[in-house]
């Protein structure tokens, strides 16, 4: 049995957020960022975060099976005598102009052979509790790239409403990718 500790991201932590990050970047669709993203751009990012209504929080997963597991990501460790570093979930800024400021953008990330064991919805539990309880946040955005079935499940499971699709908002691995944009009023 799995055991999923959620706390708040810190510095060390932010090679293994890149390479979650940047594993999908490079291999899937969840983002559209087409060039892997570097340290120092990664570090701003991380700047960004863990301040004002944009928490970053982190799940651990320790199990046989985490700790065991293939590739570069699944090898991952960030703190000695802890879990191994399964995702992550951001709340970040939704657009720069100030009167948005009470809309936070919602990002859930899973390391790709940990997906599936429940990881995304303990973040999502979490980052969303923080959400309600800080009266700066009223409402959640989150943009899916269209097909993603899994998150958006999860965002069904969450309450999240459908706001709408936009189709062939941009192209990654030669294709149009659409996005579907869901709400959460906190």
């Amino acid at each position: 049995m799995s055991t999923i500790r959620i706390r708040p991201g810190i510095r060390a932590d932010i090679p293994v957020l890149l390479e979650i990050y940047n594993y999908e970047v490079l291999h899937g669709t969840a983002t559209l960022d087409i060039h892997p993203r570097t340290m120092e751009q990664w570090e701003e990012w991380f700047d960004g975060h863990g301040k004002e209504n944009h928490p970053l929080l982190v799940a651990e997963i320790e199990d046989d099976a985490a700790q065991q597991g293939t590739g570069r990501i699944a090898g991952n460790a960030a703190h000695q005598d802890s879990g191994r570093i399964a995702g992550y979930a951001t709340l970040s800024s939704y657009r720069t102009k100030e009167a948005y400021a009470s809309t936070v953008e919602l990002s859930v990330y899973i390391a790709p052979d940990l997906r599936r064991r429940g990881v995304a919805s303990r973040l999502m539990e979490e980052i969303l509790k923080l959400a309600r309880e800080d009266e700066r946040t009223h409402l959640v955005v989150s943009v899916i790239t269209s097909g993603n079935e899994a998150s958006a499940a999860l965002h069904n499971k969450f309450g999240f409403t459908f706001a709408g699709n936009i189709p062939e908002a941009g192209v990654k691995f030669g294709e149009y990718q659409g996005i579907d944009q869901y709400y959460l009023i906190v």
